[in-house]
C-alpha cells in the first residue's frame, strides 16, 4: 500500500465569511443580489487578489444559525480587506435586501492546511465542523491532527474527485474563545457526503490509534456540524 506523502504546513490562506439570517420570503431576492456581488468577486479572482469565493445556503437549519453566507479567500488579510472595501464602495454591503436580515455576523479564518480543484461549481455541498480542543491539548494539536490524519484523508478524497476543496481553519480574528478549530470540505455532489463518511470509517479502522489520538486532544461536547448548498469558484 502506497504511503501518503509528508504533509507540510502551507502559507496562510485567509477567508472572510459574512453570515446572514434572512426571512424565507426574501430568499429569492437575496439570490438576485448575489449576482452583483459575484461580479466584483470574479474581478478580484481574475486579478489575483482572491484565490476563491462563493456563497452558501443552509440545508440543516438551527434556531440560532444563519440561513445564508457569502465568503472569499485570499493569501493575505490585505486582500480580504481590499475586496470588502470594493464591495462597500459599490454599495453591495448596504443593498436594500440586506436590511431585511434579522441577524448578521462576520468571521475571518486562517488556514495552513488546504487544497482545491480549480474551476466553478454550482449546487455542491459543504460540510463544516467545529471542534473544541481540551484545555490540556498541546500547542501544536491542530498541526498534529492535520498532518497525521485529516490532510492525508482529505487529499485522497480530493484526488479521486469526491472533494472540490478542503481546509482546516482557525479564527484569525478571535470572536470566540481560542481553542476551536474547523474542518470544512466541499463535495462535488451529495454522493460525496456518503463517500467521505465511508472513507473516514475505513481510515479509522486502518489507523486504530487515530481515534484515540483525536479523542485525547478534542472535547467532543463542543463539536457541531453544518451542511450547506454551495456555489463556489476557485482559481
Amino acid at each position: 500500500m502506497a504511503q501518503d506523502p509528508e504533509v507540510k504546513e502551507k502559507p496562510p490562506m485567509y477567508t472572510y465569511v459574512g453570515n446572514w439570517v434572512m426571512p424565507r420570503a426574501r430568499w429569492d431576492d437575496l439570490e438576485k443580489q448575489r449576482a452583483s456581488t459575484d461580479k466584483i468577486l470574479d474581478k478580484a479572482l481574475s486579478g489575483g487578489t482572491l484565490v476563491g469565493y462563493g456563497d452558501d445556503t443552509t440545508v440543516i437549519h438551527t434556531e440560532d444559525g444563519s440561513t445564508h453566507d457569502n465568503w472569499w479567500s485570499s493569501m493575505s488579510m490585505a486582500g480580504l480587506m481590499k475586496v470588502l472595501e470594493d464591495l462597500r464602495a459599490a454599495g453591495n454591503v448596504t443593498a436594500p435586501i440586506l436590511a431585511n436580515a434579522t441577524k448578521h455576523w462576520d468571521a475571518v479564518y486562517v488556514s495552513h492546511y488546504y487544497n482545491w480543484h480549480s474551476g466553478s461549481r454550482r449546487g455542491a455541498y459543504t460540510h463544516f465542523s467545529s471542534y473544541k480542543l481540551k484545555a490540556d491539548a498541546p500547542d501544536d494539536a491542530v498541526d498534529t491532527l492535520s498532518k497525521s490524519f485529516v490532510v492525508p484523508l482529505m487529499e485522497r478524497l480530493l484526488a479521486d474527485g469526491t472533494l472540490v476543496e478542503y481546509e482546516v481553519d482557525e479564527e484569525s480574528i478571535h470572536t470566540h474563545a481560542p481553542g476551536t478549530f474547523y474542518l470544512a470540505y466541499i463535495c462535488a455532489s451529495a454522493d460525496g457526503l456518503d463517500k467521505v463518511n465511508a472513507a473516514l470509517g475505513a481510515a479509522l479502522k486502518a489507523s486504530p490509534f487515530a481515534g484515540p489520538a483525536f479523542g485525547s486532544m478534542v472535547d467532543f461536547s463542543g463539536h457541531r456540524d453544518e451542511l450547506d448548498r454551495t456555489d463556489a469558484v476557485y482559481k
